[in-house]
């Protein structure tokens, strides 16, 4: 339970940075994804939650 506390604090800090760096390359990004179908985002979600989920079981394996 404490990594996953650890990793969305982490997810949080980075999101945190991207918005104060980058305020208006992050409305851009935001303007794009409402364009994008819904089934283009469902499925980039997806391949990323799993890219994610093989980086934390190599580096944890």
């Amino acid at each position: 339970m404490i990594d996953f506390v650890t990793a969305l604090g982490l997810v949080l800090v980075i999101e945190g940075v991207l918005y104060a760096l980058l305020p208006g390359g992050m409305k851009t990004i935001m303007r794009g994804a409402l364009e994008t179908p819904d089934q283009t985002l469902r499925v980039t979600g997806l391949v990323v939650a799993a890219l994610g989920l093989i980086i934390v079981w190599i580096i944890r394996g």
